[in-house]
């Protein structure tokens, strides 16, 4: 049984590290300084690096790591611009991670960036900065579109998926849903429990695909009050969850 855990790095970035008390493969380092530091005081072993996107603080880590531990295998999108990674994943591609074992698939999932890969099994999902907790990221190289429906892919994994995704955003995405989303009182006992986390400096991940479903506005793009909110906020009328998703981006960009 794997153990994972955050190697937090800058202000607000999780670095994910899955071990199995002797090996560990890590998620998006940005850094590597708190890698370095956390694999001698637990006393792993660096076997394989996953990355999601090209953005530095999910790679710029990468070629610190590789040169302290020379047979790691650096896994991630088929970007030639991201240096060091040794095997480019596409969607529907399978990994067969050894040391500590861990069986995975791709999602291509454009919107953030156009080159941005998940890596998901049946229990979890290691999203990077496309689906947050209660939120998404900027899109800075898609279109409403393309991001939607990365987003959808998304919803449609297993309700119990485990959300690991990599800033911990959780209570400004949670301000900017109440905004659109008031009335939701599963969002409202959310907030409240992500208040509690942070003020006894917990974080407030993983979530869930089930929980997502329910307090994200973004995987919400159907539901009539968060269509009426957004369209009396940003003066707009539409029937195209589309055009709600883009409408929300844009809204919370500004907020």
């Amino acid at each position: 049984m794997n153990n994972i855990f955050a190697i937090p790095a800058f202000s607000d970035n999780y670095i994910w590290c899955v071990h199995d008390t002797k090996h560990a493969i890590v998620v998006d380092p940005g850094d590597a300084a708190p890698v370095l530091r956390t694999l001698e005081e637990k006393q792993l072993t660096l076997t394989s690096i996953l990355i999601t996107h090209h953005h530095h603080d999910h790679t710029g880590g990468v070629k610190e790591l590789v040169e302290a531990y020379p047979d790691v295998i650096v896994y991630g999108p088929k970007n030639p611009l991201i240096l060091g990674v040794g095997h480019r994943l596409s969607e529907g591609d399978s990994l067969k991670l050894h040391n500590p074992e861990l069986d995975l698939k791709i999602l291509e999932t454009p919107g953030h960036t156009m080159d941005h890969i998940v890596f998901y099994n049946q229990e979890l999902m290691f999203c990077g900065d496309t689906l947050f907790s209660a939120g998404c990221g900027r899109m800075f190289e898609g279109t409403p579109k393309v991001f939607y429906h990365s987003l959808q892919k998304l919803a449609q994994l297993p309700e119990q998926t485990k959300v690991y995704c990599t800033h911990e955003y959780t209570l400004a995405n949670l301000a900017f849903a109440m905004h659109v989303d008031p009335e939701n009182s599963a969002l409202q006992d959310y907030q409240s429990w992500a208040s509690t986390q942070r003020e006894n400096d917990k974080i407030t991940l993983p979530s869930n695909i089930a929980e997502q479903k329910q307090i994200n506005p973004f995987l919400r793009c159907n539901s009539k009050n968060i269509k009426q909110n957004i369209e009396r906020i940003m003066n707009l009328s539409t029937d195209s969850e589309v055009e709600v998703f883009a409408a929300l981006r844009s809204c919370k960009d500004n907020f």
